[in-house]
């Protein structure tokens, strides 16, 4: 069963991560993720709904996507399909930069402990950890360095610009 990771502690995960993508398929009711797809071909219905409703980004779609309707999504869950596609760590600093989602922050798929440290520096605030990656050591490498010179969304002000 998968952990999720949230604001650098293991939490319970109330999200229900809906897979497929039929644009008529129906949707259960509570917190549920969705695929970009069906959240386009059903967004009026789940707007409505009095629950969160949460939009799962593969790595081939761009956040510009649903860049009008980011004020009414409360969570945004990127998908890392392989560990060398990077291009989570890109969609997130989209998001949070130039974007300002200010929603949870969802990483998902195969990532590696040793790319936690970044992706939170990137802006991610939550992690689903596969099976096979220690919980633990995860938390850990959230905090594997103690200064960082360049800027990121953890840290606006850069190295030279601060007083250490």
């Amino acid at each position: 069963m998968p952990k999720l990771i949230k604001n650098d502690q293991i939490s319970a995960d109330n999200w229900l991560l809906v897979e497929g993508s039929e644009e008529n398929q129906t949707i259960p009711e509570g917190d549920v993720i969705v695929p970009l797809t069906l959240f386009l071909a059903q967004q009026e219905t789940l707007l409505a709904s009095s629950s969160n409703t949460g939009v799962w980004l593969d790595s081939s779609e761009s956040p510009e996507l649903i860049a009008d309707q980011l004020q009414n999504i409360d969570m945004i869950a990127i998908n890392f399909p392989a560990f060398t596609d990077g291009r989570g760590f890109s969609y997130a600093q989209i998001l949070r930069g130039r974007m300002n989602f200010t929603g949870e922050l969802r990483a998902f798929g195969d990532f590696g402990i040793d790319q936690m440290f970044f992706l939170k520096r990137c802006g991610f605030d939550s992690y689903l950890l596969p099976d096979d990656k220690d919980p633990a050591g995860a938390i850990a490498a959230l905090s594997s360095f103690t200064d960082t010179y360049q800027t990121a969304q953890d840290q606006p002000v850069p190295a030279f610009r601060r007083s250490i």
